[in-house]
Parts: C-alpha cells; sequence; structure tokens
C-alpha cells in the first residue's frame, strides 16, 4: 500500500514529506497542501509546502552533486538506473494505487504506466550510454578560405542542474523521460510534480533513492507551483529548464532568461477524414484516440474534421462505439473516469455549454455527475465555438464538417497549440 512498507519513511503521520540532499524532509513552513480524490471529492493525501528557502537548499545540494556525478562514469550512471527501474516495476502495485486516488486514473492503466515507466528509464540508460560516449571528429576546411590544417574532437557535456515541472494526468511517465536522460547526461534534477500527482510521484522519486544514487543529485519539492514554481524557473541556480503542462508557452521564456528551455504544452490534436476512408477503421481510432484515457493526453484526439458528404455515416458509427464506453470509478477499470478536479469538470462544462447554445448538436444527453462527465460527442461544431480551439482535456470530442481537404488543413494550422518546443540556444 501507498506510504506503508518500503514507503514508510516518506510519510509523517498523515503528511507526505518532501525529497532533498537524499532525505525525505518535513517544510519549513509548516504548512501542508490537501489532495482531493476526484472520485470521492474528499480529502486523500497531503503535501509539504515548500518555501523559497527550501528550494535554495534543494538547488545548492543539486549543484554540488551534479559536480561529482559528472566524473561518474557512463556504466555506473547506467548501472544505478537499470536498478531503480527494477525497483519501479517491483513496487508498481503502490505506486499504482497512489495514481487511482490521486487522478482518477483507472487501475489497470495506472499498473501500465509504472511498468512502462521502469522500460522506458532502462532504454534511456541504454542509448545515453551510446549517445553520451559518442564523440565527433571535426576538420577546419568546411569553411570558405581555410584549410585542413585543423582537428578538433568534441564531445557532449552536462548542463547542470535541471528543474523540471512535470503534469497531473501522467505524473510517472512524463516524469522519467526527464530523471532519466538527465542523469545519465551528468546533470541532476529537480522534479516539480503537480500537486493533483504528488504523491504518485514521492512514491516513484522513492524508487531512485533505493536504488543508491548519491544525495543531493535528485530532489523533489512540493507545493503550489505558482508559489515555487516560478521561483525556481526564475532561479541562478538552475541551467535548464524542461516544462510539460498546460498553455502557459508566452511566460516561461521570459521568466527563464537566458537557459535551455524544453517545454510541451497542451494539444488539439485533429482528425481528417476524406472521402477514400475506411469509416469502420476511422471510427475505432477515433474512439481510441478521442476518449482513451478520458482524453486526458496532450496528443489525444479532440477535433474531427470530416468532409460533409461522409461526415452523417462516420457520426453514426462513432456514436454507436461511444454508448458502449464504460462510465464509472477508477477502480472498476472503467473507460471514462472522473476529470482530476471540480475546476477541470466546471471547465469542460462550459465548452459543452457555450457549444450547444451557439448550435452544435449533442449526440448524446449531457450528463455529470461532480467530477464525472459521461463521453460526449459534438457534431456541428462552427468556428466560432470555444470548443473548436480550447482543449477540453477531458470526455468530449468535437466534429467539424468540411467542404475540402485545404479547409480541414486551415483549421488545424490556426490553432493556437504547439505541443512540443525545444530552446536550446543561450539567447
Amino acid at each position: 500500500m501507498a506510504g506503508t512498507g518500503v514507503f514508510a519513511e516518506i510519510l509523517d503521520g498523515d503528511e507526505y514529506k518532501y525529497y532533498s540532499d537524499g532525505e525525505w524532509k518535513k517544510s519549513s513552513s509548516s504548512i501542508t497542501v490537501s489532495i482531493i480524490n476526484p472520485t470521492t471529492r474528499e480529502e486523500q493525501y497531503k503535501l509539504q509546502a515548500c518555501t523559497h528557502e527550501d528550494v535554495n537548499i534543494v538547488l545548492n545540494s543539486a549543484k554540488s552533486a551534479q559536480k561529482s556525478w559528472a566524473k561518474t562514469p557512463l556504466w555506473k550512471r547506467a548501472e544505478l538506473l537499470h536498478k531503480a527501474a527494477a525497483i519501479l516495476k517491483e513496487l508498481e502495485a503502490s505506486i499504482a494505487e497512489c495514481l487511482v486516488k490521486e487522478i482518477a486514473t483507472p487501475a489497470k492503466d495506472a499498473a501500465t504506466e509504472v511498468v512502462r515507466s521502469g522500460d522506458l528509464v532502462s532504454y534511456c540508460a541504454e542509448e545515453g550510454v551510446r549517445i553520451m560516449g559518442e564523440g565527433k571528429f571535426l576538420v577546419s576546411d568546411s569553411f570558405p578560405g581555410h584549410e585542413r590544417t585543423k582537428y578538433c574532437l568534441t564531445s557532449k557535456i552536462p548542463l547542470g542542474v535541471i528543474f523540471a515541472i512535470l503534469p497531473f494526468n501522467y505524473p510517472v511517465n512524463l516524469a522519467v523521460p526527464k530523471i532519466a536522460p538527465a542523469l545519465i547526461a551528468g546533470n541532476s534534477i529537480v522534479l516539480k510534480p503537480p500537486t493533483q500527482g504528488a504523491v504518485s510521484a514521492l512514491h516513484m522519486v522513492h524508487c531512485f533513492h533505493l536504488a543508491g544514487f548519491p544525495k543531493g543529485l535528485i530532489s523533489c519539492i512540493t507545493g503550489r507551483t505558482s508559489r515555487i514554481g516560478d521561483f525556481l524557473i526564475k532561479h541562478r541556480g538552475v541551467n535548464c529548464v524542461s516544462f510539460t503542462r498546460g498553455d502557459t508557452f508566452n511566460s516561461i521564456p521570459k521568466e527563464a532568461g537566458l537557459i535551455p528551455l524544453q517545454m510541451e504544452f497542451g494539444g488539439k490534436g485533429a482528425c481528417i477524414v476524406l472521402e477514400d476512408a475506411d469509416l469502420d477503421l476511422v471510427a475505432l481510432n477515433i474512439i481510441k484516440g478521442g476518449f482513451s484515457y478520458c482524453g486526458r493526453w496532450g496528443t489525444a484526439v479532440k477535433v474531427v474534421l470530416i468532409m460533409e458528404s461522409i461526415a452523417d455515416a462516420l457520426v453514426e458509427r462513432v456514436k454507436e462505439k461511444v454508448a458502449k464506453l464504460t462510465v464509472g470509478p477508477p477502480e472498476n477499470d472503467c473507460d471514462i473516469t472522473p476529470v482530476v478536479s471540480e475546476s477541470s469538470a466546471n471547465f469542460i462544462e462550459g465548452l459543452i455549454v457555450d457549444a450547444r447554445e451557439k448550435g452544435a448538436t449533442l449526440c448524446q444527453e449531457y450528463r455529470r455527475e461532480g467530477n464525472l462527465i459521461w463521453p460526449l460527442l459534438l457534431d456541428n461544431v462552427r468556428q466560432h465555438m470555444r470548443i473548436a480551439w480550447e482543449e477540453p482535456f477531458g470526455p468530449v470530442l468535437s466534429v467539424i464538417r468540411i467542404n475540402s481537404v485545404e479547409e480541414g488543413i486551415n483549421h488545424c494550422n490556426a490553432s493556437n497549440f504547439g505541443l512540443q518546443v525545444v530552446c536550446s540556444q543561450r539567447m
């Protein structure tokens, strides 16, 4: 169970501690943040509300640890990562339990997330040894006016301290692609998990602790992102920011300043269906792409652009499959489970109400109980409706009827969403 057995040291009474300098600690604030179970809508866990003082201590420790870690042989770094991967998979039941209770991940998907996260850590260890073990041989006559009189050997070096902000929808699986590459490359890493999903992340971090990584190399601070996230992004002790969450793509580059950034934001994934498509196959993949994991993933299908001549036939096929989706609590392995919070449910409902008032067709009766929203297909969505452009991040899928492929492409290109951005230069 979560917080018991090998995980007992991360819990103090009913409060989860944060991880710093190889130890589980309580914040200097003496304040906790509540995590609400999306299904029961009652308090499930309590987190430390870390302070700026806590952050400063974490970053000083991370800087010191990184200098020693950069001198650690690649094979040794990989060895520890493989050990962490094995522990992750061994302890998947406790971590999966947290995912179910914190973010309403269906039980079977929660277990799968932890196992594939372990596999990804091992993959990064193996590929990291190959990539970091390679160098390049450069010659000087690639520029006009130069002769081949000089030679140069290059190799990759660590950036330093990496600050990673994690998303709520995959607080484990989208954490390890930040942690493992950073560590194999010789960096230290400071994690800021989402409030909703933090306990899952803390259990994951403990697996790296049990693997025996040096003190200070991995840290995990908790609390409101508005309180400590911005402070960390601006902090001079951070050498790179890796961000996965939401749509705050305008503010982060300004706040981070002259350091490398890797950012993953929201998405408005589109499916364009032309007249020669196999409609049965398309309907099947629309359901998978739009309603798997309750539509709570960045690359999910969120709008279907269908040629008018085949729209009626395809919509009917999709409606039939939507009716077969199971709805209920995550413990029952339902297809559709509660969204992460009341505010998320209210946001989704607002998109639906706006679309309905502006003429969209609801293919099913709109139904909501607490944070649980039944799957809904919206037909005849138009450009002036919010849901044509905004990301619901829930079990709601829009259908826009088009008259040409160019019309569909133009709609996709007009989106404000760009899921991934990498800025590697120091500006």
